[in-house]
């Protein structure tokens, strides 16, 4: 559980123009699922590959997000066994959980600004919600409610690309939780990645995120979200560079022994 929040809650990720490759160092703290903590990570973009680090007490959490291969993987630096998603498979399956079409999304300026990393940031205030039964069950249905402010750098270093990933990886139905996470709860899985596409589209780089995810339902549901509670999470970013990257980063280590996963 601790491994699936901390991949949910770090993805905030940032991206120059012209196809620069980009390393972002960012804070995130949250709470809910009987969770709470700050976890700091990296997260590097290269055309359509995404590497997040998380870095969990002794060891550090990598996903890796292909989008041309439709693969996704996870690993932590303790392992030599690295979990492989088949992302058209998986989009597919999720996809029978959530209704898209009762997607709601908007990201308005609030006419604030904010100085964030020596860099002025503009307001919005961002609401996503969306319908999904839980777990796939047809009887557990629920509501997955997104808000709270974001804070963007317009046409920061790192914007075009940043942009170009995600609405990408949005159109192939993509992600960006451990699917094991996103299977129990498709909802708050593709909420999320809404989230990311409504940022891209402003045409910036999230600095900063402050966000509550709220879940209800009605009948067993309503009882049942009650005692799960909800999330909160703030990320801030601390850096952010656009130096050139390897291609073995995008990968996992020679050596390490693939495992294929449904």
């Amino acid at each position: 559980m601790t491994r699936t929040f901390c991949s949910m809650v770090l993805a905030i990720g940032l991206a120059q123009p012209a196809f620069a490759d980009l390393t972002l160092k960012q804070t995130t703290t949250g709470k809910g699922l009987g969770l709470g903590g700050q976890t700091t990570g990296t997260t590097f973009i290269k055309g359509n590959k995404m590497r997040n680090d998380v870095v969990l007490g002794d060891k550090t959490q990598t996903s890796i997000y292909d989008l041309d291969a439709q693969k996704m993987y996870i690993f932590d630096s303790k392992k030599k066994e690295a979990d492989v998603w088949d992302m058209a498979a998986f989009a597919a399956e999720v996809g029978k959980s959530v209704d898209v079409s009762s997607t709601k999304a908007s990201l308005k300026p609030n006419g604030q600004t904010k100085q964030i990393g020596g860099k002025s940031a503009a307001g919005y205030d961002l609401e996503v919600s969306m319908n999904a039964a839980m777990a796939g069950g047809k009887d557990m249905n629920m509501t997955v409610t997104m808000t709270g402010p974001t804070w963007i750098v317009k046409g920061a270093p790192g914007a075009a690309d940043y942009a170009r990933f995600y609405k990408s990886a949005v159109e192939k139905g993509w992600i960006f939780s451990d699917p094991r996470a996103a299977k129990a709860q498709p909802g708050q899985a593709k909420a999320m990645a809404e989230m990311y596409n409504q940022m891209a589209a402003i045409g910036g780089l999230p600095y900063e995120t402050d966000m509550q995810i709220k879940m209800s339902g009605s009948g067993p549901m309503a009882g049942l979200l009650a005692r799960m509670g909800n999330i909160s999470m703030t990320s801030t970013v601390d850096s952010v560079e656009t130096t050139a990257l390897g291609d073995d980063l995008f990968a996992p280590p020679a050596g390490y022994k693939l495992s294929p996963k449904k």
